[in-house]
């Protein structure tokens, strides 16, 4: 849960967490003191967003998972593992998540997920899940987990251990890693569950096979698509991981608005719209009316979320385009597969302006 209201009273923050409701208030857990309202968005794409937690660990830890008393419930700690983390010289943060639980025989337990997704192979990885986990345990004094998914394409690369020795003295850990590509082989039974992380692996396996089948990934992103709404599961489910769906599986502009319209069918055959009123289309649709105000904000947000914080010429020269262009680079801010790519639509976009009546193709 996302708390706005940065006046909340500490008495109803210790309520929230003594009913066991994970929960993260703005000024006080994440931001700073004093944000304003437009600054909030912006933050919220920002945050790693954890979903369905209990059954990533369902599918990924099965045993770990057996021995959690989820009937106690679970509260993520992101501010602590930004104590930890905040001056870590191991290079650049992953999506790592810190939550707290309670075992079934009643001991608080801290489990550090990293996911690593990198197209390949990091040699500070397994250095980096070792430095987390000691300095947590130093800090905190508390058992801490540390649990890895690699969602990268070398197959020969499986990092589950690290340690150095010195004269007899050999620290070490060593680390639980699941390895998506080995789902490759399980094909019939990731489409016959119901977990919402079959769906992930299987979207994030077509990424890797679609590269470069745009019509592949077409016919694939909307059998994906057209599943969440057989399994049954409720609007937010679907968004959730639509929203994933979407973003691994990005498609060339003619094969994506054949799939928006396919999109549209179903949902009118189902009698749900939940998908087609999603971020894009309404982002889309605002920058078509012209909408003056915010317009670079809400690109500038879809670019952070998806590639951290962005370097500042790179953000004012976004913000002085206008109208179309904007509309324009909303499409790269989707399509994009690397910064580099985003600044180069930027630079010819810039480039379109200053000779007045081209147009960029």
């Amino acid at each position: 849960m996302n708390i706005l209201d940065e006046n909340m009273a500490e008495s109803q923050r210790q309520l929230l967490r003594s009913w066991r409701i994970p929960m993260r208030q703005i000024g006080y857990d994440v931001g700073r003191q004093g944000l304003k309202d437009k600054e909030i968005i912006p933050l919220l794409l920002e945050l790693h967003r954890v979903t369905f937690f209990t059954l990533d660990f369902d599918f990924y830890f099965p045993d770990a998972h057996g021995d959690i008393d989820w009937s106690q419930g679970y509260e993520f700690l992101d501010k602590e593992l930004q104590q930890v983390t905040r001056d870590a010289e191991l290079g650049r943060r992953y999506a790592d998540t810190l939550a707290k639980v309670w075992r079934q025989d009643g001991q608080e337990t801290w489990v550090l997920v990293h996911v690593e997704v990198q197209g390949q192979q990091q040699a500070e990885f397994a250095e980096r899940m070792y430095v987390y986990n000691y300095r947590l345990y130093d800090r905190y004094r508390r058992p801490v987990a540390s649990l890895a998914v690699l969602a990268d394409e070398k197959d020969g690369w499986r990092p589950a251990e690290f340690s150095y020795e010195l004269w007899g003295c050999r620290p070490s850990l060593v680390f639980p890693a699941v390895k998506l590509l080995d789902y490759r082989s399980q094909g019939a039974s990731l489409e016959a569950s119901r977990n919402p992380f079959a769906t992930v692996v299987m979207a994030h396996l077509t990424a890797q096979e679609t590269r470069h089948d745009p019509a592949a990934r077409q016919s694939r992103k909307l059998w994906l698509t057209r599943r969440l709404y057989k399994l049954g599961y409720d609007r937010q489910q679907v968004l959730d991981l639509f929203g994933f769906i979407d973003w691994v599986l990005q498609l060339p502009g003619p094969q994506e608005l054949a799939f928006w319209r396919d999109v549209q069918e179903i949902e009118e055959e189902k009698r749900m719209q939940y998908v087609t009123s999603v971020e894009r289309i309404g982002l889309q649709q605002g920058l078509q009316q012209g909408l003056q105000q915010g317009q670079a904000e809400l690109v500038l947000a879809k670019l952070t979320q998806r590639f951290g914080a962005l370097p500042p010429d790179l953000a004012l020269r976004i913000r002085r385009l206008r109208g179309p262009q904007m509309l324009f680079l909303l499409d790269v801010a989707y399509s994009a597969a690397t910064l580099d790519e985003v600044g180069a639509a930027v630079e010819a976009l810039a480039a379109q302006a200053g000779h007045g009546s081209q147009s960029l193709q």
